[in-house]
């Protein structure tokens, strides 16, 4: 933070233009970087129809938006408990 006193917000990232970005302190990367490198698909998120109880409905969406995140992370959580080795 040299330059500044505080971090960049998200904005002030996006409007940074690529010829004032300071790179000296970022070690280039060798080839056998990319030799190693393992391509991670992302997980991706499939739209579907899913009832639940009003109740169940009305719980994850107290909090605000996000509430298909928050219900998702549940469903998460559950199945890598499901799927630990017992």
């Amino acid at each position: 933070m040299s330059q500044h006193d505080r971090p960049l917000t998200p904005p002030q990232i996006a409007a940074t233009k690529d010829e004032n970005i300071d790179f000296s302190e970022i070690p280039e990367l060798e080839e056998t970087f990319w030799q190693q490198a393992e391509l991670i698909e992302p997980d991706l998120t499939e739209q579907i129809t899913l009832r639940v109880k009003r109740s169940v409905l009305a719980y994850f969406q107290a909090p605000g938006k996000g509430y298909q995140t928050r219900i998702n992370r549940v469903l998460e959580s559950y199945v890598r408990a499901r799927s630990k080795p017992r």
